[in-house]
């Protein structure tokens, strides 16, 4: 009797193991596969909103093409142009693309 619970012992030993195995891969394959691409990404979009300067065209979080105006760094706020007369005020973390390598279409 006691050969049979030391047998299962371990077998169950092994088993853990593996296991412990197992959970550290599937970390490490979704680490590589989409936690590290979505913190580039992050720092990209970080890169590019402290680069921000007046007559940059961008998109808004918001979907709102329009062209920068003004950048007030002590507030965080930016001036954005979207049509003839028409400024919008946007936070600064809500700018998100960098639209002069696709030209904005126009009338």
């Amino acid at each position: 009797m006691t050969q049979i619970f030391l047998a299962a012992q371990a077998a169950q030993g092994g088993g853990s193991m593996s296991f412990i195995i197992m959970m550290v891969a599937i970390f490490a394959i979704m680490y590589f596969f989409m936690i590290r691409p979505q913190q580039k990404r992050q720092k990209e979009i970080q890169k590019f909103q402290n680069s921000l300067a007046e007559g940059t065209e961008v998109v808004t979080g918001g979907g709102i093409y329009g062209t920068v105006k003004k950048i007030d760094l002590a507030k965080g706020i930016i001036e954005v142009k979207i049509a003839d007369g028409v400024v919008i005020k946007v936070d600064k973390g809500y700018v998100f693309k960098d639209t002069s390598s696709t030209p904005m279409q126009q009338k």
